[in-house]
């Protein structure tokens, strides 16, 4: 069975967080629409991943986001100068880089905040799942 994921959020302005998160992650543009039920929205991610962003804006009724610091996309970049890349690319794109809430991040990462308050975590370091705990 094949799974996709999708990760939506409401944003306040739909072309900055695109062009910021293009730039920053390198994301491509999957797909977008326009009114579709007072909604607009663009899904940005990388065509061969199982996994894809929707941000997106009602026209009816504009929702205000509201993010938490633990509110985090945490992306794994173990190579040391592909991440230097990626945080330069994130600071160009007009990312803030920010103190992480939860110190863990900081240690082998740098955290970045969207203009509507969500985090990106880089984090230098592959992901290793823990092994399963019996109790």
């Amino acid at each position: 069975m094949s799974i996709h994921l999708r990760i939506a959020r409401p944003v306040l302005d739909l072309c900055r967080t695109v062009a910021q998160y293009k730039q920053g992650l390198g994301f491509e543009e999957l797909a977008h629409f326009a009114d579709h039920d007072g909604f607009d929205g663009t899904m940005l991610g990388f065509r061969d991943a199982d996994f894809h962003f929707e941000f997106t804006v009602c026209r009816r009724h504009p929702v205000t986001p509201q993010p938490t610091p633990e509110d985090l996309f945490v992306f794994y970049v173990p190579d040391h100068q592909a991440w230097t890349e990626r945080c330069q690319a994130m600071r160009g794109a007009g990312f803030k880089e920010v103190e992480s809430f939860n110190p863990y991040w900081s240690q082998q990462g740098c955290t970045f905040e969207d203009a509507d308050g969500y985090r990106v975590v880089i984090q230098r370091a592959a992901w290793n799942p823990p092994l399963a705990r019996h109790q």
